[in-house]
């Protein structure tokens, strides 16, 4: 059992990037929006839920707990609780003030908290916004507990945290029947409401929640919404930029009721895209930041202490910082590897240059891209599932066909693998892309798959040896991309019906792509991946209305990859 005091996280070693403002070729979401423009642990367990009564025990505070409980990062043995106190009234997040104040926490087996199996105390302050992480070792491999959080000193001592609910990983040697994972990206606050995360409640044998990044929106408000308006409007109604705009950020999203009670309920995975700290950032800028907005390697910093804060997460620690990429083993049946992708990443191009194939660019950097191919080919684990922020499958833009678009490259001057749909994503850094598919292909590593968030939409692909030779080259991987929360998607930004615009485009894409099997641009909602040793199965939910705080879901869609097959194949139904 050991615990950690909420102190300010430790300074990040890398070096400090440039305070350069970027230049980039293309068009942003947001001008897109505003132009009117479109561009071309074993879940067999029992469910892991507490009664209202448990969770709302006597003495329990709203208001000195007003932003929930959470956890994370679930390995065999331990796992990270979170909480924020409010232990005045003008201790609010990002104000800098309120008294030091000590909180305890305790896990148990049950709600009565009867017998406690692991308990500590922490001091927080507003060094720390009041937030509160523990690291809690000690406990039992495949087991599920509650939580919870006293006030022990200064206005508020006495006041009790909702109960929470959370389970660790299986123990690395354990053959594991099955792992499920709710699978989620890109939730703008102002776009609509977080019905996705009341619906993935339903799903009572969850394993985990995996959040793909974009977990709120760094714009002002109304700077990013679409046909729908401001359905609710963000705090601070100014950019972040600052630690305190982030922290205030971060806070309001965690009132959310419905993200709330997920945080409570289950154990979530978690990385950043680009909009917790800016739209397309990079390692030294972001097209969403300019000098005005001061120097980004401070912006960017406080980003990422607001993040370290705020989220349920464990980064890994090094000799010259830490880092947010990791790994979490589900005894032997899957490996996850939760990606960065953006802190090291160089600058974004224009999708025409043939800069996207140079081989000294990298979306991952040289550390990342060591680890990620040294864990792939020595897991032992039968899956292995990469947390992946941004498309990895070949994109190109309709109508041209691979191989069409493969002849062209030479006489024309482009990029050798065509005119990528999205040079942001991987398709923006081929040469990174080669290196880490080859190690896969050369190493005859079965069962990579990539799930995936930020593009707004949802697609099962085959990731091609060659795309200009798919399928006779075959196949290396698979990648399965869920949609958006409440992000706005190609109807939304072009402000017309579901199923106009974004009829029409799947069947060109699929057309150009004939490794693309499935897409779709229209509909908002979530994924549950169940993996088993025999097959890994993405079964997509999709939201009736995201403006509606009530609105009902359904079953849109399933793929399956049987293992061994490096291959996605449609299934009539979920896996539940």
């Amino acid at each position: 059992m050991s615990s950690v005091s909420a102190q300010p996280p430790a300074d990040d070693h890398r070096d400090a990037p440039s305070a350069q403002p970027p230049t980039r070729s293309g068009i942003s979401r947001r001008t897109v929006l505003r132009s009117g423009a479109a561009a071309g642990v074993t879940t067999a367990a029992a469910a892991m839920t507490v009664s209202p009564a448990a969770a709302a025990p006597a003495g329990r505070s709203t208001t000195t707990f007003a932003h929930g409980v959470a956890s994370g990062d679930p390995l065999p043995d331990g796992v990270i609780l979170w909480t924020r106190v409010t232990p005045t009234a003008a201790a609010t997040p990002g104000s800098g003030r309120g008294p030091a104040t000590d909180v305890s926490w305790e896990v148990a087996r049950d709600a009565s908290f009867a017998a406690p199996v692991a308990s500590g105390s922490v001091t927080t302050s507003a060094a720390a916004d009041h937030t509160v992480k523990v690291d809690v070792t000690g406990l039992a491999p495949d087991s599920r507990y509650v939580y919870r959080f006293r006030v022990t000193s200064g206005p508020a001592t006495g006041a009790v945290s909702a109960v929470g609910v959370t389970r660790t990983a299986p123990s690395t040697g354990a053959d594991v029947s099955r792992v499920r994972f709710g699978v989620v990206s890109c939730a703008n606050w102002e776009a609509g409401y977080f019905g996705a995360y009341r619906h993935l409640r339903a799903h009572r044998d969850l394993t985990a929640i995996v959040h793909l990044g974009d977990y709120f929106y760094e714009y002002e408000s109304g700077g990013y919404t679409g046909k729908s308006g401001t359905v609710r409007r963000h705090q601070p109604v100014n950019e972040t930029v600052t630690l305190r705009d982030y922290r205030i950020r971060h806070a309001q999203y965690k009132t959310d009721p419905d993200l709330a009670e997920l945080h409570r309920s289950l154990p979530w995975i978690c990385t950043w895209d680009d909009h917790e700290s800016a739209n397309d950032s990079w390692k030294a800028g972001a097209e969403n930041h300019d000098a005005g907005e001061g120097p980004w390697a401070a912006r960017k910093a406080a980003s990422e202490r607001a993040y370290f804060e705020w989220m349920p997460v464990r980064p890994e620690s090094t000799g010259t910082g830490r880092h947010l990429y990791r790994r979490l083993r589900f005894g032997r049946l899957l490996e996850l590897s939760m990606l960065d992708l953006r802190t090291y990443r160089d600058q974004q191009v224009s999708a025409t240059s043939q800069k996207v194939d140079d081989p000294a660019r990298s979306i991952t950097g040289s550390a990342q891209m060591r680890w990620l191919t040294g864990g792939l080919t020595s897991s032992g684990t039968r899956w292995q599932i990469v947390g992946n922020p941004v498309m990895i499958s070949p994109v190109l833009i309709p109508p041209l066909d691979a191989r069409n678009a493969a002849a062209l490259t030479e006489m024309l001057g482009l990029p050798r693998e065509g005119i990528p749909y999205n040079a942001d994503q991987w398709d923006g850094y081929t040469a990174d892309r080669r290196r880490l598919l080859d190690t896969i292909r050369e190493n005859r590593v079965d069962n990579v798959v990539f799930i995936t968030g930020d593009i707004h939409s949802s697609w099962a692909c085959d990731i091609p040896v060659d795309p200009a030779r798919y399928p006779a080259a075959g196949t290396v991987a698979t990648e399965l991309v869920v949609p958006s929360v409440t992000s706005s998607n190609i109807d939304d930004i072009l402000e017309v019906p579901e199923h106009t615009v974004g009829a029409a485009v799947p069947p060109a894409i699929m057309a150009a792509n004939h490794h693309v099997r499935w897409n779709d641009f229209d509909a908002h909602g979530y994924a549950v991946l169940t993996v088993t040793p025999a097959a890994a199965q993405m079964d997509w939910y999709f939201l009736a209305d995201k403006t509606d705080p009530r609105t009902s879901r359904y079953h849109a869609r399933s793929f399956r990859v049987a293992s061994g097959s490096q291959q996605v194949r449609p299934v009539a139904g979920p896996a539940d």
